[in-house]
């Protein structure tokens, strides 16, 4: 494992510094689940929740957090996001799976902001469903591919290709 990026020789947080690096073209997806009630997803799939659209507002949601992500994680850089989608795939009998992907041309990756914007989505999600279900689950957020800077790519091992 790499050295842990975000302290000094001393031992204290540092945001990094990426004055020197190149910039490339980094994308970033990650996955995540809302666990819930066969009834709850129904309700989704059908446009039956009182608050409203469930996934229209998540997206939005989520498209809001990767935009704000350095304002929530005390040491990701602002950057200039380029795209971000979010998407989602409703899995009978009870989950809700939810990819971001996020894009720039920069000097800095974007895994923290799709984290972040997926993060954000499945709590929406919860936020509008937890009148109808308290049990639900978020779970299983990771990133499942990156790509760009000085890193290289990275793809989650034994990931299936997300169709919706």
């Amino acid at each position: 494992m790499s050295q842990l990026t975000h302290f000094d020789a001393q031992g204290n947080a540092r945001m990094v510094d990426i004055t020197e690096k190149k910039e490339t073209h980094r994308v970033a997806e990650v996955r995540g689940e809302v666990k819930m009630s066969p009834e709850t997803l129904e309700l989704i799939r059908q446009g039956g929740m009182a608050k409203g659209d469930v996934l229209g507002v998540a997206r939005v949601a989520g498209i809001m957090a990767a935009k704000s992500t350095p304002n929530l994680i005390p040491m990701a850089h602002p950057i200039m996001i380029t795209g971000v989608t979010l998407d989602f795939k409703l899995l009978p009998p009870d989950v809700v799976e939810i990819q971001g992907i996020v894009k720039t041309d920069g000097k800095t990756g974007v895994e923290m902001e799709a984290l972040t914007a997926v993060s954000v989505a499945a709590l929406t999600i919860y936020d509008m469903c937890k009148a109808v279900d308290k049990s639900m689950v978020i779970q299983n957020i990771r990133l499942v591919h990156k790509s760009g800077g000085k890193s290289g790519d990275f793809v989650r091992e034994g990931e299936k290709s997300w169709e919706k």
